[in-house]
C-alpha cells in the first residue's frame, strides 16, 4: 500500500528557527519594558513621597511661622525653632510655644506646649538637612534636605529634596 498526502504542509527546520528567533526577540522586548516600566514607577513613586514630604513640612513650618508672634530665643537653635505665639480668647490672651526640630535620627518633630510630639515625616523618608536662620527681626529663613531611605541601595530609588523658604512674624 502506497499512501500519499497530497496537501499535507509541514514546516522546515529554517522556518521553525526564524519562527523561534522572532518569538525570542518579541519575547525579549516585552520584558525589557516590563522591567523599564517597573523600575521607573519605583523611581517615580519615591520622588513623589520625598518631594510631598519636604513640601508638607515646609508649608507646616511657613504657616507657623506666619502666625507666631516672634522666636523664643533662649532654646532656638540652628536646628530648632522655637516660637511664641499668641491667642485670642474671649478671657484674654494666652501665650504658648511650638518647637520644630529634628527628634530620633532624621525626623522632624513638632511640639506644641503642654502637647505630644508631632512626626511631620513619613518613616519612609530621612531629613539630612534641617536649618533656621534668622533673618533681621522679623524673618526666618528655613532650609530642609530630606532624603528617600534606600534599604537596598538601588539606583532607582535615591531621589533628594533641598528646599529653603522663607516666611516673616505676623505683625500687629
Amino acid at each position: 500500500m502506497n499512501f500519499r498526502l497530497k496537501n499535507q504542509k509541514s514546516f522546515t527546520l529554517m522556518e521553525i528557527l526564524v519562527y523561534v528567533a522572532v518569538l525570542a526577540i518579541i519575547v525579549l522586548s516585552v520584558s525589557t519594558f516590563l522591567i523599564w516600566a517597573t523600575r521607573s514607577n519605583a523611581k517615580i513613586k519615591a520622588m513623589r513621597e520625598t518631594s510631598d514630604n519636604a513640601r508638607r513640612v515646609i508649608e507646616i513650618m511657613v504657616y507657623e511661622i506666619k502666625e507666631a508672634k516672634s522666636i523664643y530665643t533662649p532654646t532656638s537653635t540652628s536646628t530648632q525653632l522655637s516660637l511664641e505665639t499668641t491667642h485670642y480668647l474671649i478671657s484674654g490672651e494666652k501665650t504658648s510655644y511650638i518647637d520644630f526640630y529634628l527628634c530620633g535620627v532624621a525626623t522632624i518633630c513638632l511640639k506644641k506646649e503642654s502637647e505630644n510630639p508631632i512626626t511631620l515625616t513619613s518613616d519612609r523618608v530621612e531629613v539630612n538637612n534641617l536649618e533656621f536662620i534668622r533673618i533681621a527681626t522679623s524673618s526666618v529663613q528655613i532650609n530642609l534636605g530630606i532624603n528617600f531611605k534606600n534599604p537596598q541601595h538601588r539606583p532607582e530609588s535615591q531621589p533628594t529634596i533641598n528646599l529653603t523658604s522663607t516666611a516673616s512674624f505676623r505683625t500687629y
